[in-house]
């Protein structure tokens, strides 16, 4: 069946645009392309393999070679005089859950013990190179794989080093991926490293909407005759895209543009100079999809537009974004005086007649108040504070969760601590532990040379100790007694900071409310902080206080994530006064409730104040065999201290 034409996808300009600049430029840097569920990103990143001129490739060689200009430390080379024939150029696509071997390949240790011999298997690197690299939800991704993706991508190189021996081959691609904000966020530093980002979203146009469902549904029942009808505009398309990266060498980039693009990245305040680059290169690929030999202000302009929204950002709760107007002043500021009046003729710089006057999401505050719910008495909503830098705390103990920066556990990469026990194979061998298995039992295997006779069971495999992410639940009091203002204000920035330095390591984070008569799964554990700030950034006050209920809901939500998640321990912050007034035997059935909370690591911040104090949330956190934090004795920083203090001091 033959995919989706690339341009039978209605919409969806920008990514179109930036899809055809990375493919005729790859040194730009691949495209990131952010956007809700079910709008095409995936779709149009297939069908663009389509439309890329076929390769030169030599003979029998498993990466790729040009037969022009051949890898001189191939693998499979020397390839001198070899012959070559052409082939389209491919799509590989990166699993989620791809061990790192299969992505740069792997060496055969036993080969490489025993006869000496340098046996290498390609990975996904290697078949993409010359062609697309395609990771779907690349949030998803290891970090370590991330950054193995893109020091390729920007090197053209893949290295494999294991136990002294070392390969290199070439690898250059155009590295695309795709995500969904909802599901987290990638680090600012894997953001920087993609050279364009593209934000998408389904049209709220109704005739838009409907030629797409018209559209998919005649592909459905009959694909090739529904591509047919766009064979001839995909063939136009790559013919532009061939003749432009023709055109790509012989295109020049003045002085002037280039203190163009010197004045847009300073005036955005981007960090180092990755940005100038990478604009400039964009600009070049994009004077040359024109047809022009030089770079103008139009070609800065667009490059600006799809190389700096995701490069502004400095924390997780800011949105991506730039604003037109300060790209136009910036490109204003940078124009060189013009002779003569002031009016005197076109080409002074100005702003083009029809510039957007609207502001991006981007360029909003940082987070802007919610509309007031109406559920459950009278309510009032306060906001946070500015965010801190929070200590570190880890769950005692050593684990064996999902990778991550928080806590110690036994993971597939950081410093190797001993030995697997043989029954394991999994993992990377360890060559001091192999050599000394294989050793008492060369004699009998006829070892007559200064080769070593290895057999599959002397591998040992090392025992490897890195930090794993957690799942840090909060259960947030949110009831009429918890309403004054400063202290509402100082418990969500403490929060916030909390889920600042969740981003940061990876963790996973979730957010329980109760207030009124019930409690409330505000956000379902997830690693997208940012929607947890949203959350509790709009989080109203008023009611009574559930507390049993919230307890429960929280159980419930652990419970579930235990059979979800099982390998991600979990940290329960119970932000309170302790106070229990909803329902007939309140402070009973919240005792109750903690009765199923023992064994989980908590902590209770109280949140009472005032001079008459009843010691409610200390008896509650003795309920639940928790830290008892006062609140009225720290400020909202030391809030954050003591959540990790309580697992920190144990690590």
């Amino acid at each position: 069946m033959k995919p989706y034409p690339f341009t039978a996808v209605v919409g969806l300009p920008d990514l179109r645009l930036a899809l055809v600049l990375s493919s005729i430029s790859p040194a730009v840097g691949g495209v990131l392309v952010r956007g809700e569920k079910g709008t095409a990103k995936s779709t149009m990143v297939r069908a663009l393999a389509g439309l890329l001129p076929g390769v030169d490739v030599v003979d029998g060689c498993r990466f790729s070679c040009d037969p022009a200009a051949p890898d001189p430390l191939c693998p499979d080379g020397p390839h001198d005089g070899a012959s070559g024939h052409r082939r389209p150029a491919k799509l590989v696509e990166l699993p989620v859950g791809a061990a790192e071997d299969r992505v740069i390949g792997s060496l055969h240790l036993e080969r490489a013990l025993a006869e000496g011999v340098t046996d290498f298997q390609p990975g996904l690197l290697a078949a993409a190179h010359r062609g697309l690299l395609y990771v779907d939800e690349v949030n998803l991704l290891h970090d370590h794989l991330v950054d193995t993706l893109l020091d390729a991508a920007a090197m053209g190189r893949a290295t494999v080093e294991r136990e002294g021996v070392s390969v290199s081959h070439a690898a250059r691609f155009v590295l695309i991926g795709t995500m969904n904000p909802e599901e987290g966020e990638l680090r600012p530093q894997l953001l920087d490293r993609f050279g364009l980002t593209v934000e998408v979203a389904s049209s709220r146009d109704p005739e838009q909407r409907v030629e797409v469902v018209r559209r998919r549904l005649a592909y459905e029942a009959d694909p090739d005759g529904f591509a047919a009808q766009y064979a001839e505009d995909d063939a136009r398309l790559a013919a532009e895209i061939e003749a432009a990266q023709r055109l790509l060498p012989a295109v020049k980039l003045p002085d002037d543009a280039l203190r163009q693009i010197a004045e847009v990245c300073a005036s955005f305040e981007v960090d180092g100079m990755r940005a100038d680059i990478v604009t400039a290169r964009t600009a070049v690929a994009h004077a040359a999809w024109a047809g022009r030999d030089e770079v103008t202000t139009e070609d800065v302009r667009v490059a600006a537009r799809l190389a700096l929204p995701h490069r502004r950002r400095r924390n997780p709760f800011d949105a991506p974004g730039i604003s037109e107007e300060q790209l136009e002043q910036a490109l204003q500021d940078a124009q060189p005086p013009e002779p003569g009046p002031e009016d005197d003729g076109p080409g002074s710089g100005s702003t083009p007649e029809e510039a957007p006057q609207e502001v991006p999401p981007g360029d909003a505050p940082q987070r802007q108040q919610p509309q007031q719910q109406q559920n459950g008495g009278q309510q009032k909503t306060v906001g946070a504070g500015e965010t801190f830098k929070a200590k570190v705390f880890r769950v005692k103990g050593t684990g064996e969760g999902e990778r991550g920066r928080r806590s110690r556990a036994i993971t597939d990469s950081g410093r190797t601590i001993g030995v697997q026990p043989p029954s394991v194979r999994d993992g990377r061998p360890h060559l001091v532990a192999t050599v000394k298995a294989a050793a008492p039992h060369q004699k009998a295997r006829g070892r007559d040379g200064a080769a070593l006779k290895l057999r599959p069971e002397d591998l040992r495999y090392a025992l490897r100790e890195g930090r794993e992410g957690n799942l840090v639940l909060f259960c947030v009091d949110a009831s009429g007694s918890m309403g004054a203002k400063a202290r509402m204000r100082e418990v969500k920035t403490a929060v916030l900071s909390l889920l600042l330095d969740a981003y940061q390591r990876r963790d996973k984070v979730g957010l329980v409310t109760f207030r009124g008569a019930e409690a409330e799964l505000a956000l379902p554990p997830t690693i997208s902080v940012d929607a947890a700030a949203s959350r509790l950034e709009g989080l109203p006050t008023g009611g009574r206080t559930p507390l049993a209920e919230g307890l429960l809901e929280a159980a419930r939500v652990l419970r579930v994530e235990e059979i979800r998640d099982p390998r991600r321990r979990p940290l329960l912050v119970v932000v309170t006064d302790g106070r229990a007034t909803s329902g007939p035997d309140a402070v009973a059935r919240a005792q109750a409730a903690a009765g199923l909370l023992t064994g989980v690591t908590t902590i209770v911040m109280d949140c009472e104040s005032g001079k008459m104090r009843l010691g409610l949330a200390a008896d509650l956190a003795a309920h639940l065999g928790a830290e008892h934090v006062p609140l009225a004795d720290v400020a909202a920083e030391s809030l954050a201290s003591a959540v990790r203090a309580r697992t920190g001091r144990v690590a």
